[in-house]
């Protein structure tokens, strides 16, 4: 492919060399590059791509992207300098894989919590609709039924347009995709077209990355700002920070909301384990979903849907027939007549939604025994926070490792116990090992009790010093639950 081409809509400051040359192929990692390769020279969180120029020229790079131009100019080889190497690799990969976004309706979810559950109920949704849909989740990426494994969130920009280049081939007509703080940020989605934005809220997370909860809102609310005039911005009205997404979008502002005045509103008339019953624009629809938040979720999936342009009703009826997201409140069925509960809630904010509905629809007499950790190099100030919220609503609380990655699980505890107050000391119990803390749980808990595990949700491993080791809590707690049952 021509370089003219894939360098259309990029700001340059500086150039050095010959732009009508072809190219083989694009990279931001060192270690890929070969012959005739544009290397993009990303400086990183970790690393700084500038510091390998010299080992891509040797490898037979053809183009350098830079922020900073090298002493050295090699004739054979084209230079361009740019303000941000991250924003012009994500423009250039929409570019080299032929803008794959334009020929989608493309939605991005985006807020602390609830992107995955809203993403892939879209996707379910629109395939009961009849049309061929893509989905970019944590969980999973799909495309159709082809399941495609997920690493990030949002994937790198080369990932992403190659994965939506493979669903325009496919003929998709829409795509569903999560958009992280940490993916606006890192220009993962520049040179993306977005038909639309969905917001759903914004708690305490991701502060060991963005430093201040200011930061935090900003990278959500870029996200909005960069939507066109032709797009929706569909936010959570209950939301305090909802309306500042608002604020400078060029798109259309539409609202959903429980407990206010909006473009799309539900009242709540009864939750349960089974599911709740909505009043949904003053149609009566029961949902497999349990709990408040998940009432948002699928408001902001109702919502998305009508803006997309699809009936009411039709819309109404095949929601009420899906499920959500794996490890999003999910039941695992036993011998032992105990409720037990998976869940990914890993922010405070998510762990007092679990816990709440929990307590909203228990009969009273049942235990609550919560099994939960905190990620290794991760925001460090919502341990203690995560423990208090899990004692303030559990009647047995273990605190346990969740990811400790390159952390000691001993550390991390001691974080969290600094949450648990004197009173909340006698109900509550450390095992770093999660097995173990999965397998007291149930030996604590009584017929009718309810366990909740939360944290790790869909997750398939546990990290210890950089190795993930097979770990599933739903195959744990399931395979215990039935040895007591």
């Amino acid at each position: 492919m021509h370089l003219q081409d894939i360098l259309y809509g990029v700001s340059i400051q500086n150039l050095a060399g010959n732009t009508g040359r072809e190219v083989s192929a694009l990279n931001f990692d060192s270690r890929k590059v070969g012959k005739g390769d544009i290397f993009f020279a990303v400086s990183g969180t970790h690393t700084d791509g500038h510091l390998y120029i010299d080992q891509v020229l040797a490898a037979g790079a053809a183009v350098i992207v830079c922020e900073r131009m090298p002493a050295d100019l090699q004739q054979e080889v084209t230079y361009i300098q740019v303000e941000s190497t991250a924003e012009a690799l994500g423009q250039m990969a929409a570019n080299y894989y032929g803008n794959p976004s334009s020929a989608l309706k493309l939605v991005g979810i985006t807020g602390t919590n609830g992107k995955t559950t809203i993403a892939t109920i879209l996707f379910n949704l629109f395939q009961a609709l009849g049309y061929h849909t893509g989905l970019i989740s944590t969980v999973q990426n799909q495309i159709d039924e082809q399941i495609i494994p997920s690493t990030h969130t949002t994937p790198d920009p080369l990932v992403l347009n190659e994965l939506l280049r493979k669903m325009v081939d496919a003929g998709c007509s829409y795509c569903f995709m999560e958009v992280s703080s940490h993916a606006v940020v890192q220009h993962r989605i520049a040179g993306l077209e977005f038909k639309g934005g969905v917001f759903s809220n914004i708690t305490h997370d991701h502060l060991d990355f963005h430093h201040t909860f200011d930061n935090y809102i900003k990278a959500k609310k870029a996200f909005f700002d960069m939507l066109p005039k032709n797009a929706f911005a569909l936010t959570n009205a209950d939301d305090k920070n909802g309306h500042v997404m608002l604020q400078n979008t060029k798109a259309q502002k539409k609202t959903y909301a429980l407990k206010q005045i909006a473009d799309f509103h539900a009242r709540i008339v009864e939750n349960r384990f089974s599911g709740l019953h909505l009043e949904v624009d003053l149609t009566d629809v029961f949902f497999k979903l349990v709990g408040s938040f998940n009432a948002y979720n699928l408001l902001a999936v109702y919502g998305t849907a009508l803006l997309l342009g699809q009936d009411k009703l039709e819309v109404l009826t095949l929601l009420s027939n899906l499920n959500g997201a794996e490890g999003r409140f999910e039941d695992v069925p036993n011998q032992a007549h105990i409720t037990g509960i998976v869940d990914y809630a890993h922010t405070p904010d998510a762990v007092q939604n679990v816990l709440t509905t929990i307590h909203d629809i228990r009969k009273g007499n049942e235990q609550v025994i919560t099994v939960i950790g905190c990620g290794g190099d991760r925001d460090k100030g919502k341990r203690p926070v995560m423990a208090q919220v899990a004692c303030d609503w559990s009647d047995k609380v273990i605190l346990t490792s969740d990811n400790p990655r390159t952390e000691d699980p001993l550390a991390i505890l001691k974080d969290m116990e600094a949450g648990v107050s004197p009173s909340n000391l006698r109900k509550t119990l450390i095992i770093a090992d999660r097995r173990e803390a999965i397998k007291t749980a149930c030996h604590l808990a009584n017929p009718g009790d309810i366990i909740l595990i939360a944290g790790k949700g869909h997750e398939k491993y546990q990290e210890v010093n950089g190795v993930k080791h097979h770990f599933d809590d739903k195959e744990v707690l399931r395979e215990q639950l039935n040895l007591i049952g």
